[in-house]
């Protein structure tokens, strides 16, 4: 089965076509470029160029699966709209996933040793999204918004700087293969976006 897989919840524009069948998954070919006001611009070449890469059309394609943060309001916005609408367009399923649990499966499976970890990834402001996850890669609490003072240090920390299309697959690889109905593609925010709508206007009176 074929599966489509973006995120743009961190800098990375991420796209890729993975190959998923019960017991493996494979990325056939994938697009990642680090540029976080460029989500926009280059998610759908990204998409049209993995695809390509992989020899295969959009046709092919037999689900999406997205990363849904946390992360950006702008960011998750460019990917979340641009899932939705090939899911639409190409009439199959959109699956979300936290894009912090993508980063959890690319870790356990490149993991040296076991044991509990945190993911965590940029959030700007001085402040770090977070999860923490069990040796399966199970996630435990979170996702989060902290200072990186307050997490705790004597965990492991997973840093990477975003998750790849084989970690997304990963994630919602049952939730594909058995057919199930997908949740919503509802961004993980975590906090209110940096732009703010201006309140009204104060009424000048006159003397």
């Amino acid at each position: 089965m074929l599966v489509l897989a973006i995120d743009t919840a961190t800098p990375a524009v991420t796209a890729g076509v993975v190959d998923m069948e019960r017991q493996s998954v494979t990325v056939l070919a994938a697009r990642v470029t680090q540029d976080a006001r460029a989500h926009g611009e280059l998610l759908t070449p990204h998409i049209l160029d993995a695809v390509g890469r992989a020899g295969v059309t959009l046709r092919d394609v037999a689900a999406v699966v997205c990363g849904v943060g946390p992360g950006p309001f702008t960011g998750l916005r460019a990917g979340i709209v641009t899932a939705a609408a090939l899911a639409h367009s190409l009439d199959v399923p959109a699956y979300p996933v936290c894009s912090l649990d993508a980063i959890a499966a690319d870790a356990v499976t490149e993991a040296d040793s076991p044991g509990p970890f945190l993911v965590v990834t940029d959030a700007r402001r001085r402040e770090v999204y977070w999860a923490s996850y069990d040796a399966a890669g199970r996630r435990t609490h979170g996702p989060d918004v902290a200072k990186p003072a307050d997490l705790d240090s004597t965990v492991r920390h997973v840093a990477h700087a975003h998750p790849s299309p084989g970690g997304l697959v990963r994630v919602a690889a049952s939730a594909v293969l058995d057919g199930e109905t997908p949740s919503p593609l509802t961004p993980l925010y975590l906090r209110r976006p940096d732009a703010a709508v201006p309140g009204e206007r104060k009424r000048v009176t006159t003397p």
